[in-house]
């Protein structure tokens, strides 16, 4: 059994429910999960002991939000070369933020990326079977990617 952090930022609620089912879709198939707000990480030495990453941020002007910006620095220090990672978020008309997290996971952190790349839900979309399906399907693509 390999251990996954999916750590998030919501404002909404929204990318949150979008972490909740990703990590649903994590423990179906076999693995174990921690979920943690962006904002609950303090150091980089919270980052250690997880052999998968999913980082999530809602987009808000074309733009991810300013803490999860900061949290990416943090991140950077972890020594995350190699790990498995994916990136999620909601939006409303853009959905830029998981794409750049994920950008920044394979070529700046040099992660195993899963192959699906980023996840962007409309905000609309996330409480919806599909939406919920589709979170549960990202996640099991990261077990995947972990070899369970």
């Amino acid at each position: 059994m390999k251990k996954v952090l999916v750590s998030y930022f919501s404002r909404t609620g929204k990318t949150q429910q979008m972490a909740e089912y990703i990590a649903e879709g994590i423990r179906i198939s076999g693995n174990e999960v921690e979920l943690r707000k962006i904002s609950d990480i303090k150091n980089e030495k919270e980052l250690t002991g997880y052999d998968g990453f999913v980082f999530g941020a809602p987009t808000y002007h074309r733009a991810m939000p300013g803490p999860v910006e900061t949290f990416l620095f943090l991140a950077q220090k972890a020594g995350l070369q190699g790990k498995v990672g994916g990136a999620f978020g909601s939006y409303t008309h853009s959905g830029d933020a998981p794409k750049m997290i994920f950008d920044t996971m394979e070529f700046v952190y040099k992660m195993n990326v899963v192959d699906l790349g980023s996840f962007n839900l409309l905000e609309h979309l996330v409480d919806t079977r599909e939406g919920m399906k589709s979170c549960h399907d990202y996640g099991k693509a990261i077990s995947e990617k972990l070899g369970a």
